[in-house]
């Protein structure tokens, strides 16, 4: 499902027990310097992300103080963040001129401790001759895996101009271990600059047609089922903000598309990307 961009008045895109991907929840905080934000999800972990700008967190008392690095856009600095344990109330104050901050969420139903992400783990695979070039930063990766639940936030970059991401074509949709894991997913989505656009492949079914959504600067992309890569038109760079949700565990399992899966050995560093998923 396609959310075109709109004011969503710091009111969540993605909500609790949403139909599409009950297991996210997905918002974007917009404030300006001093102003405050206050919010509490039931039943979700969730992850304080700026997209730019700085805030201070408080989660239940415990402080983060300015978090957020970046100044003009997501391509601006490096990307930090704070984990929220489930049902916890924060409040962020913007310390900064202004400030965009996604919030990311995954049910589950344990209380586990806030902490704070400094620090990236960077991957990049794929080549410009196999157009599939990009450059992974989590934030909630593989290296806070004893610290969460069921939540993995990732920020997703095009290197270079123009190409595909998340190819070969992969599905997470069915708990079916150890071939499979269900994980709902939600993506969005900025270009540069940002009148460039790009294009949300879903098939649902392998050798199958399928459905393809027009994605623009702010586009939101919900995916419950399905084999779902994605392009930037040539001439513009793509970023995507990550959330992936797990059913029954954190670690993601992806099954590839069974007519493109043979291309795993033909794309440099797939084998590593799919490793830090874990």
């Amino acid at each position: 499902m396609h959310i075109a961009p709109y004011d969503n008045q710091n009111k969540a895109i993605v909500d609790a027990d949403d139909p599409t991907v009950p297991l996210n929840y997905f918002n974007i905080v917009k404030l300006k310097k001093d102003e405050v934000f206050e919010y509490q999800v039931p039943g979700y972990e969730t992850c304080i992300a700026p997209a730019t700008g700085s805030v201070d967190v408080d989660v239940e008392g415990v402080q983060f103080p300015r978090l957020g690095n970046r100044g003009e856009d997501v391509w601006d600095g490096e990307p930090e963040g704070v984990y929220v344990p489930v049902g916890a109330k924060v409040r962020l104050v913007c310390v900064s001129d202004h400030t965009e901050v996604f919030i990311a969420g995954a049910r589950y139903d344990k209380v586990l401790d806030p902490f704070d992400v400094r620090e990236h783990d960077l991957v990049q695979y794929g080549s410009d001759d196999t157009k599939t070039h990009r450059k992974i930063k989590h934030i909630l990766g593989q290296k806070q895996h004893d610290k969460v639940g069921r939540l993995l936030v990732s920020e997703l970059f095009t290197v270079g101009q123009g190409g595909w991401s998340g190819f070969p074509s992969h599905k997470h949709d069915t708990n079916r271990l150890p071939d499979e894991t269900r994980h709902d997913e939600t993506y969005n989505f900025r270009f540069k600059p940002n009148w460039g656009t790009g294009l949300q492949m879903l098939q649902r079914e392998d050798n199958e047609p399928g459905d393809a959504y027009h994605i623009v600067d702010g586009s939101t992309i919900c995916i419950d089922k399905g084999y779902h890569p994605c392009c930037v038109l040539p001439g513009y760079e793509m970023y995507y903000f990550t959330i992936l949700g797990g059913l029954s565990q954190r670690s993601l399992v992806q099954y590839f598309q069974p007519t493109h899966a043979y291309q795993i050995e033909t794309i440099p560093g797939i084998k590593d990307m799919i490793a830090k998923f874990k």
